[in-house]
This record gives structure tokens, sequence and C-alpha cells, in this order.
């Protein structure tokens, strides 16, 4: 892999783990839900304005499918891990959202028939010990480790549904549209059910700033163009950064204690996510 994609990686992998520490300091400006909202919904209308003259779909089917990706990928999982953060560690949170790796093994095997060797499997075995040695136990005290993980749920979700629907939409339009129709329901919803609350003032413009344009803008146009260029499976093993950089930005903007077992859930889900990626997957079988 050629140096600069690597320097890419990191720098996207980085942003998204940053994402969860920033999005946390900036729920003290506005509820969780509606947060999201303004987040995506700026993100991807300055995204689809990007991207105006690239090929957009013109039947009614394509865009079906990138309607159901944003509610997967940006209604289901940012709303999920913006609750997650009401109640835990940005961390945690992170740990839990970037184990999406091991559940798109087992989805992958479901429902579209694509086989993994030994290694993989037991990669995602070594993901769900980690899950548990990282929660310590408390799933039954904080509701956000339950939409933590359910926001890793949605995103394996998302990423089968992208590769059975794979080639049909621009992956640019794909990801600005599927950005703002995820973006407009979570606003929707958090209106209704929070109130269409954002205390304005400069850490809160910041804070929101930083999630628009570096953590989202910024990520995905690095994260693309690494994958432009080169194997989207050895790209994908760099993965495991993120919720590293997660677990590092709690401790360093917010001051979260990382425990033991946090840590070493961490060291399990990163080793599982590297098991998972290190070899590529069997041919599909025949049906």
């Amino acid at each position: 892999m050629r140096g600069r994609s690597l320097v890419f990686l990191v720098l996207a992998t980085a942003l998204m783990g940053s994402s969860f520490a920033v999005g946390q300091m900036a729920l003290h400006y506005a509820p969780p839900l509606f947060l999201a909202g303004l987040r995506f919904t700026l993100a991807g209308l300055l995204l689809a304005a990007g991207v105006r003259h690239r090929p957009h779909p013109r039947q009614w089917r394509p865009w079906a499918r990138v309607a159901i990706i944003g509610l997967l990928q940006t209604a289901g999982v940012m709303g999920a891990i913006f609750l997650s953060l009401v109640t835990i560690p940005a961390g945690e949170s992170a740990i839990l959202t970037f184990a999406n790796p091991m559940l798109v093994v087992v989805l992958g095997a479901m429902f579209l028939g694509h086989r993994y060797s030994t290694t993989q499997w037991l990669g995602a075995a070594l993901g769900i010990v980690g899950i548990a040695v990282a929660i310590d136990g408390s799933l039954h005290l904080q509701i956000g480790v339950f939409y933590g993980f359910l926001s890793a749920v949605f995103w394996s979700m998302a990423t089968v549904l992208m590769k059975r629907w794979g080639g049909s939409v621009d992956p640019w339009v794909l990801t600005a549209y599927q950005m703002l129709i995820g973006g407009l329901v979570l606003l929707i919803v958090g209106g209704l059910q929070e109130g269409p609350i954002f205390h304005v003032d400069l850490a809160s413009v910041g804070l929101l700033a930083w999630l628009v344009i570096m953590a989202s803008i910024m990520q995905f146009g690095l994260w693309f163009n690494v994958l432009h260029h080169e194997d989207p499976a050895q790209a994908s093993a760099y993965l495991f950064l993120a919720p590293v950089f997660g677990v590092l930005a709690g401790w360093i903007l917010l001051h979260q204690v990382i425990g033991v077992h946090v840590a070493v859930g961490a060291l399990f889900i990163i080793g599982a996510i590297w098991l998972v990626n290190r070899s590529p997957s069997l041919p599909a079988k025949r049906r």
C-alpha cells in the first residue's frame, strides 16, 4: 500500500474515532437525535451540492435503495451512537460500534452466501468475547450499551445491502443522499420527540462544524480516495484503528478514564477485526 494511502487511512480513522468524543461534548448544546440530524442534514446538503454533476439515478428503484441505506447507515447507526453517548463513555461507544465487521461475517454467510475461512470465523468469535469484556457486565445498568451494540447491527446490515446492491449508484451520490435522507429523518424525529433545541455559541458552532466538515465530509473523502486506489479488503483492515482513536479522544478531550475492561476488550476487538480482514472470503456457494 502506498505511503499516501496509509496517511489517509490513519487520518480517516482518527476522524471516525474523534467524532465520538466531539459528539459527546456537543450533547451539552443539543439533544442526541436532533444533534445527529443537524450534523448529517448539513453534511448531506453540502456533499449533494458537490456531487451535482455526477451521474444520478433516473429510476425509482436505485433511489429506494439509497433511502434504505440512509435509514440504516445514517439514521440507524448515527442515531444509536448519539443515544449511546448520553449514558456511556465515548470510547466504550466506539468499541461497540466498530464491532460491526464481526456481524458482517455472520450476515454475509446467512444472506449473501459468502463462505469465510476458519480464521475469519475465529475473528468473529473473538469479537463477541471482546464486546462482553468491554461492557464489563454493565448491560443491565446502562441503556447506552444496548444502543452502542445496536449501531453495530445497523452498520452491518447496511454493509451487507451495499455489497448486494453495489454498482447500481455512483458511490459519491450514494454517500451524499443516504446521508441527507438519514439526517432529515433524524432531524424530524429529534425535533418532534426532543424539541428543535440547539444552544448557539462559539463552542457549539465549532463542535458542529467539526462533526459536519471534518468527521463527516472529510472523513468520507479520505476513505473513498483510498478505496479508489487500493484494495478495499486491505484498506478495511485498518478500521480497527477507529475504536482506538475513539478511546484516546475520550481520554484526551473528556478526561474519561480508560478502565482495564475497556482496554482489554478493545484489544480483543482489534485482534478480531484483524483476523476477519487478514484473508479474503472464499467464493460464494452456488445456489
